[in-house]
């Protein structure tokens, strides 16, 4: 995405709906949203939605860039959200995006149980019963999501700097925003990836004595990886596969591509590749943040 006036989405004004279990920190979210620049609206009611839009159509550079929660605390909103936000997506003169936010029940009900807040869909009854009918009342909702995010392992840096990893202005008139993700298995799966490479197969520098203590960002440890042709070959592969792929998704109107590249702990051979892939692929002429999930944890 990009600045007002000059960006990823050319002249149109651009929508980020913001919406998830509660819970799940849709207001950390917002709130780095409108550090980067976005115009915010927390719960603003789903029939004025559409003429927000219209709004944002007509004020193109004031409005720009704008991002809306809408969640469960609205009345109408499981009812009237997903046919409007049909709608909205088919109209001409702006680019509209869903940002789904959700978390493990574990992570939820520490987080009600510390707020001491009681869930809104709970109904008299437990917090878990209200998780669950949550999850299923926002199942359409999730499965229109342009991006899935998973934020039971964020703290509050985290969550700030994932977000900014992947909404944060663009250069360059890119309509496809493109994040470059390393990580850990060991760690869990990335659940925001739409594309998952593994390295594993690759020799690890972790049982090399002189480069255990060192990341994929040191040289030494690129020009150990280099050295092996089967990681030349994976990291060819990976571009030429994602070159290809790319205009696909962009005809597609695909807004946000997530490229996961993982090993065992997420220090060496994912953070090395990711940085190589993201490299190639800015060198093609694509906008491209690079980031590493699990490079400081042990």
């Amino acid at each position: 995405m990009s600045e007002p006036g000059a960006g990823a989405l050319g002249a149109e004004p651009h929508i980020v709906i913001i919406t998830g279990l509660s819970g799940s920190g849709k207001t950390l979210v917002i709130r780095a949203f409108e550090d980067m620049g976005y115009f915010c609206v927390d719960n603003l009611p789903v029939q004025l939605i559409p003429v927000f839009a219209d709004l944002c159509a007509r004020s193109r550079q004031e409005l720009a860039r704008a991002a809306l929660v809408v969640d469960v605390r609205e009345r109408a909103f499981l009812k009237e959200f997903p046919a409007m936000f049909d709608g909205l997506r088919q109209r001409r003169g702006r680019s509209v995006g869903l940002l789904f936010l959700e978390a493990s029940d574990e992570s939820l009900i520490r987080r009600f149980s510390e707020t001491r807040r009681p869930h809104p869909l709970a109904s008299g009854g437990s917090v878990e019963q209200g998780i669950a009918r949550e999850r299923a009342a926002l199942a359409p909702l999730r499965d229109r999501a342009d991006l899935i995010m998973d934020t039971s392992a964020f703290n509050v840096h985290q969550l700030r700097r994932y977000v900014q990893t992947h909404f944060a202005a663009h250069p360059g008139g890119q309509d496809l925003s493109i994040a470059v993700v390393s990580f850990g298995y060991k760690h869990g799966l990335p659940a925001e990836s739409d594309l998952l490479f593994d390295t594993r197969f690759l020799p690890n520098p972790f049982f090399v004595e002189d480069l255990r203590g060192r990341t994929g960002l040191d040289p030494e440890v690129v020009a150990y990886l280099e050295a092996i042709p089967e990681y030349g070959g994976l990291r060819s592969r990976i571009v030429e596969l994602m070159t290809f792929l790319i205009p696909q998704y962009q005809r597609e109107g695909k807004s946000y591509l997530t490229v996961a590249l993982g090993c065992t702990g997420g220090k060496h051979r994912s953070v090395a590749m990711a940085e190589a892939v993201g490299g190639a692929l800015r060198e093609a002429g694509y906008a491209v943040k690079t980031s590493h999930r699990d490079l400081g944890k042990e």
